[in-house]
């Protein structure tokens, strides 16, 4: 899969749902995770990130929003329910992603919205679990963005194989336009 991702949270103060996060983003090999304004106790968070992520994957701690930085070209996207954000099976992820996630109780601040490039949301009945919520981005960013065999029509495993991919020679722009040249004057 081309690109990184990477996740956080915004204002977290269960450290046990960060772990859970945070775990579950080293399992989908993520580049990156981290917090911004959270009160992460990474002691109490290790009981559920039992893969100690910190030590496998850089980990960030902003302390507000003035400190809050991304790498070149990585797109913002907010997880929040909202009336203007975009259902996730209708969402294209950006090659380059970072994710944010807000607290428990009062979601996204409406200053970190502000500086997303896209807000998402999921399409369920109420708010689910952070961990969860973080995992179902996650899945569907490995779905859509991932290279699979086709589903089947119907119900079951993959019928046919994943295909190889196919290289021929390089496309080279000049040699196209010299090509479309000489068949405009034929």
């Amino acid at each position: 899969m081309k690109g990184y991702f990477g996740i956080g949270v915004e204002g977290v103060s269960k450290a046990m749902n960060v772990g859970t996060l945070f775990r579950t983003a080293h399992a989908f090999d993520a580049s990156f995770v981290f917090t911004v304004r959270a009160q992460y106790d990474r002691r109490k968070g290790g009981q559920a990130d039992t893969s100690d992520t910190p030590r496998s994957v850089p980990t960030y701690h902003f302390a507000g929003l003035e400190d809050f930085r991304l790498p070149l070209g990585c797109r913002l996207v907010g997880v929040e329910i909202a009336d203007d954000a975009i259902e996730l099976p209708s969402f294209r992820h950006p090659r380059q992603a970072a994710y944010i996630l807000g607290s428990e109780r009062e979601g996204l601040s409406a200053d970190l919205q502000s500086r997303c490039d896209f807000v998402v949301k999921i399409p369920t009945r109420f708010s689910v679990n952070l961990g969860v919520a973080g995992a179902l981005i996650m899945y569907d960013r490995l779905l859509t963005m991932g290279r699979h065999a086709p589903r089947p029509v119907a119900a079951g495993g993959p019928t046919e194989a994943l295909p190889l991919p196919a290289f021929g020679d390089p496309i080279y722009k000049r040699k196209q336009r010299i090509r479309a040249r000489a068949q405009g004057a034929a």
